[in-house]
């Protein structure tokens, strides 16, 4: 089916209480390491989306959201279909310990934002990361 509108998505920079954030592999990024996330449901608020996509993709209950900022990616070869999105990026906090990836996940690692920096992030995940970085400095 040929998308007909940009595709509203919600994801979040998961903090644990070490202040490590979570990423997780994709192989609908290439490979690369992403935050968690996905469309948000006719009906449904943002933040019900957002809870709803973490624990889907990851297990994890999240707390404390925070809006960090809007981003559009349009057609983006990063990707592996063509579309057209637009991010609504978030960081909150997590108390969980365990993680349970569903098929969207091929790997996962808890890590300090400037290592995550320095990881293969897609380019999208890497612009999330940096303006949490400047909301916060």
């Amino acid at each position: 089916m040929r998308q007909r509108y940009p595709e509203t998505t919600v994801g979040a920079l998961i903090f644990n209480n070490e202040g490590k954030i979570f990423l997780m592999k994709s192989h609908k990024w290439k490979g690369k390491y992403v935050i968690p996330g996905g469309h948000i449901e006719l009906g449904e608020t943002i933040e019900e989306a957002l809870k709803r996509e973490i624990k889907e993709e990851t297990g994890l209950k999240i707390r404390d959201i925070e809006f960090i900022h809007l981003q559009e990616f349009i057609f983006g070869k990063a990707f592996w279909k063509k579309r057209h999105f637009i991010f609504l990026d978030y960081a909150c906090k997590t108390t969980s310990k365990k993680v349970k990836l569903n098929s969207e996940g091929q790997g996962y690692v808890w890590t300090t934002v400037e290592k995550a920096l320095k990881l293969p992030v897609e380019p999208y995940t890497k612009r999330a990361i940096e303006a949490y970085t400047r909301k916060k400095s």
